[in-house]
């Protein structure tokens, strides 16, 4: 496999007397053939700034290319997992790569391949499906159908400027559709899409909505979707644009009994950090049919230093996820997974011991959109040996009776498969 750079213009290239090489925490590896496969439809192929390309010389040495060859990643789409980081070389000081997940990359007769693994139907999720014409023909009838919800006019920015898949399903009544609530948030995450500090260096490549939508907006949502969907819809509160949808507990619990007034059918989702548990009780208790608990870890100082949780801790989000399994709600982790980390043993067995002592269904690989080296600077280090992503999706497989693994929430039925 030949490694890949870009030069300056974003050009492509491949070099042809150096061999792909991949990024496991801050180890520097060649790939095995079983890591690569063929680039997906709806990957996104992009240079990384600042940097110079690595590639592996006959010799197996380890050689970088001159500064006017930029290192290059590729973004994947839904259903896929990545299984090595792009290796580069980074000169101190340069600034921190946008917040995306960036993936190996290599090239081989003809075709470009990268280091992943498929972890469910990348299908539903493809951004391709949708033809902007058709976008904004959509949202511009969605809005003036319904003039007086803030929501519709929000989600308009996010299905048109970014390009939200989930957004874009609310305009089309089909599928998942995303109904954000809350402007404020409980965490403080490194690697947050909607809200960063200046100081981060980087900026968010979304904005924070700024409205409190009210019951009756939500409701107006909720029943319009679900009744557009069917059976097979899925409306959920916990959207990139917004903060931690529990703080508005009260209301969602509010808007989930007057929803079930109008509509018995689809489901009803939120996706969370699960960390205020009297809230979420409220959520399952009116009658919330799915949950997805946002984590990077069962061990609680990675996790704080992720998400800088302000005012509950890793056992309070192992209660939430309980109370709701528990009660019917097949509890979900929308798990954030990067090589190097997410596969050392102690990070592993304690995932497994939450997910079966809590009541998890289905864990959902999401790969962690973040500058690497930002990232690695400022959670605690460990000293073991990574054991490689496919080897710790196969570790829960083992060990986790009944758990599906996957990239995305899944209606009630798909667990019956």
């Amino acid at each position: 496999m030949y490694m890949v750079y870009a030069n300056k213009n974003g050009e492509l290239f491949d070099d042809r007397s150096l061999r792909a090489v991949g990024r496991t925490g801050r180890a520097v590896t060649e790939v095995d053939d079983r890591e690569w496969i063929p680039l997906p439809e709806g990957a996104t192929m992009v240079s990384l700034p600042g940097t110079r390309a690595l590639g592996l010389d006959a010799a197996g040495k380890l050689k970088a290319l001159p500064e006017s060859a930029v290192a290059v990643g590729a973004l994947l789409p839904q259903g896929y997992t990545r299984l090595l980081l792009p290796a580069y070389f980074k000169p101190i000081g340069t600034e921190p790569f946008p917040l995306f997940g960036y993936t190996a990359v290599g090239f081989k007769k003809g075709r470009f391949y990268v280091a992943a693994t498929q972890s469910d139907d990348p299908r539903p999720w493809n951004p391709t499906q949708y033809k902007e014409n058709e976008v904004h023909k959509k949202v511009q009838q969605m809005v003036l159908n319904h003039p007086d919800n803030r929501l519709y006019q929000h989600l308009q920015t996010c299905a048109v400027e970014y390009e939200c898949v989930t957004s874009r399903n609310t305009f089309f009544g089909r599928l998942e559709g995303a109904i954000p609530v809350s402007p404020t948030c409980n965490a403080g995450c490194l690697g947050c899409i909607s809200e960063q500090p200046d100081a981060a260096g980087f900026p968010s490549p979304q904005i924070r909505m700024t409205i409190r939508p009210t019951v009756e907006e939500m409701v107006d949502l909720m029943v319009t979707h679900l009744r557009a969907a069917g059976p097979k819809g899925v409306i959920s509160f916990g959207q990139g644009c917004e903060g931690e949808p529990s703080l508005r507990g009260r209301e969602i619990a509010l808007a989930i009994r007057k929803t079930r007034e109008q509509v018995t059918f689809g489901a009803i989702n939120i996706n969370t950090n699960a960390g205020l548990t009297a809230n979420i009780q409220q959520i399952v208790d009116a009658g919330l049919d799915l949950m997805r608990i946002s984590t990077i870890s069962a061990l609680q100082d990675h996790y704080n230093a992720y998400y800088q949780p302000r005012g509950y801790t890793v056992t309070d989000v192992a209660a939430s996820a309980r109370y709701a399994s528990e009660r019917g709600v097949i509890v979900s982790l929308n798990y954030l997974v990067f090589p190097g980390i997410s596969d050392q043993p102690q990070e592993i067995e304690a995932m497994i011991h939450f997910i079966n002592q809590n009541g998890i269904k289905l864990v959902q690989l999401r790969n962690l959109n973040i500058d690497p080296d930002y990232y690695l600077e400022r959670i605690p280090s460990r000293t073991e040996e990574p054991i490689g992503m496919l080897a710790m999706i196969e570790a829960f497989k083992q060990e986790c009776k009944g758990l599906k693994i996957g990239s995305y929430t899944h209606t009630p039925d798909w667990y019956l498969i």
